[in-house]
């Protein structure tokens, strides 16, 4: 029994079949082809001379029925700004119906009802599944910070002749069977650029470099018994590696340049995936989720129909809030979206009377839009633009003197950036225990460095607060531009110097340089002490940041441990200098 074989006996099994010229046509085999598979079905016993298959055949159909299925939608699905912040992709109603209720009942059609469905963001959405599918829900605790290789991975205990399926797919005939052969990777038959798989002649798929023209991938696969060890093997070895945590699971089947499965090619007419806004809106134009929040706000900002906002791409995920970048009338802008829990964490009542404080100066980016209440803002997109690199030293100065001059400008506001009360306003939404053992002792040695502070008598003006390194964005003519004021108040400038180097996660040497530039090498050594005294408090406040967003389900990994390492050093290199003075 091979592969042909299998799929003529699967064909005269399914289908009804009155000649071998239509049992071509169904498989697209040559006559003759056909004919000597059929005569050796015959002389396996497997079917009769009259194309009926025999309790033999049946019985080898049998052994290769497709156990279980598992669907992938644990992911943001942030190219689907801005609904996803609604909604996850695979619960979109395309056409009537609920992406991955379409899915699942696709494969219930087939007599596939183990299904298990691998959730994350927004995981409760899922729930009722359970109830009307009988489902089982699989958490990804770590959707935020790795990518669907670790969903994979979590289904590993059942997989074997297992269909692996994207939650975000529509297919217009039913993509399943009720057995399957072998193992295999589902690519369409359309060519495309900068692809990753080309489909050979003997059904391999090579793995394309570069911008080749290939295959597109959709992504849903069938993995046999014979294969599970070797792609559970994999899985677990690149699920261990942090190198690997922004890799997809198809990473699993590489075998040096090609896959070791083969492709199923599937018509390119006959399945639809959503990655867009604009897709779901090509080919549903009357679904309930392009009534968005965000683009009635566009709409009704720029009065203009929901097709006149195009070219809609989503910027790199804040760690407050979800942005994207849109069209309107040939000119570009940028949607923000206030990311989950921000309310508890942004006053944008303060943050619009810091934009009212700043709208003259020249500073700032051009603020069209602003809602107080819901903290939803747009803003003119800067072309040509980038951010500042914290690594380069020729940016880093251009930043600093930037900054230098808004902080002697003295602006004032009515609000003020309290960082001991933010210090424990964040630990109180994380809840009363930390994450870290020595959390309180840690706390009690970074509050005590007040005393230094207040004793320095420092002038407090409006401080930008978040005067990171992503924020400063450098035009093509050299202008600079410091942008996202939610968290500026009245305060000590010097802290916006301590904010941007740990932000940056610089180590001593390059924290000490950036001091020097701020302060154009006439640093004094009390000033010194007080901005290692801010580093040390912006360290504890942002892990409390961190630690609350964690209670979200929202993970930033390396820079959480970070800012608490910062916390704990800087206070004893801040001690070890007031010693010497």
């Amino acid at each position: 029994m091979n592969e042909e074989k299998y799929e003529l006996l699967r064909l005269i099994k399914n289908k009804k079949i009155n000649s071998q010229r239509q049992l071509s046509k169904e498989a697209k085999y040559s006559l003759g082809k056909t004919n000597k598979l059929v005569n050796d079905l015959v002389s396996l016993g497997l079917i009769n001379k009259q194309l009926v298959i025999t309790p033999s055949g049946i019985e080898e159909l049998r052994k290769h029925k497709v156990k279980n299925a598992v669907i992938l939608a644990a992911g943001y699905g942030m190219r689907m700004t801005p609904i996803n912040n609604d909604i996850p992709k695979p619960l979109l109603k395309v056409r009537g119906e609920i992406l991955i209720e379409r899915i699942i009942r696709q494969l219930h059609d087939k007599g596939i009802k183990d299904i298990s469905i691998v959730v994350g963001f927004k995981k409760e959405k899922f729930e009722y599944l359970i109830d009307k599918y009988n489902v089982n829900l699989i958490v990804n605790n770590d959707y935020s910070v790795k990518n669907n290789l670790s969903s994979l991975f979590l289904f590993t205990p059942n997989l074997s002749d297992t269909y692996i399926v994207p939650g975000d797919l529509w297919f217009r005939i039913n993509p399943f069977r009720k057995n399957e052969f072998s193992s295999w990777y589902m690519v369409s038959d359309k060519e495309k650029d900068n692809q990753y798989y080309r489909a050979m002649k003997n059904g391999n798929l090579k793995i394309l470099k570069g911008n080749s023209k290939g295959n597109v991938a959709i992504g849903l696969a069938y993995i046999s018994q014979k294969d599970s060890k070797q792609v559970v093997d994999n899985l677990s070895k690149y699920n261990g590696d942090i190198r690997h945590n922004n890799d997809y699971w198809e990473l699993s089947l590489k075998d040096r340049s090609k896959l070791y499965i083969k492709a199923r090619i599937f018509e390119d007419h006959n399945y639809e995936e959503f990655n867009t806004y604009e897709q779901l809106l090509d080919f549903d134009n009357n679904s309930e989720h392009l009534e968005n929040k965000a683009i009635s706000i566009i709409q009704a900002v720029f009065s203009v129909s929901k097709e006149k906002i195009n070219d809609i791409k989503t910027l790199k995920k804040g760690m407050t809030n979800r942005s994207f970048l849109f069209s309107c009338d040939n000119k570009r802008y940028i949607m923000r979206i206030p990311g989950a829990g921000t309310s508890n964490l942004i006053d944008r009542h303060a943050e619009y009377e810091t934009y009212q404080a700043i709208k003259d100066t020249g500073i700032g980016e051009n603020v069209l839009y602003f809602n107080k209440d819901t903290g939803y803002k747009i803003t003119e997109f800067i072309n040509g633009a980038r951010n500042c690199d914290a690594y380069d030293e020729d940016d880093v100065k251009s930043c600093m003197e930037v900054l230098r001059s808004f902080h002697q400008m003295k602006l004032k506001v009515e609000h003020e950036f309290d960082i001991i009360n933010q210090i424990n306003f964040y630990e109180k939404l994380r809840g009363k225990t930390s994450i870290y053992g020595d959390y309180y002792d840690t706390k009690k040695k970074v509050l005590s460095l007040v005393d230094y502070i207040d004793k320095c008598n420092p002038e407090h003006y409006l401080t930008h607060i978040d005067a990171n390194a992503d924020n400063f964005m450098i035009r093509e003519n050299g202008k600079i531009s410091l942008i996202d004021w939610e968290y500026a108040g009245m305060q000590d400038p010097h802290m916006d110097i301590a904010m941007f180097g740990i932000y940056s996660m610089y180590d001593k040497q390059h924290m000490d340089n950036l001091i020097d530039i701020y302060f154009e090498k006439n640093c004094s050594i009390q000033n010194r002490i007080k901005i290692y005294c801010y580093i040390a408090m912006g360290g504890l406040l942002w892990s409390n940041w961190c630690e609350y967003k964690r209670s979200l389900g929202i993970e930033f990994g390396e820079y959480s441990l970070k800012q608490y390492r910062y916390a704990k050093e800087y206070y004893q290199k801040a001690m070890e200098l007031m010693k010497e003075i």
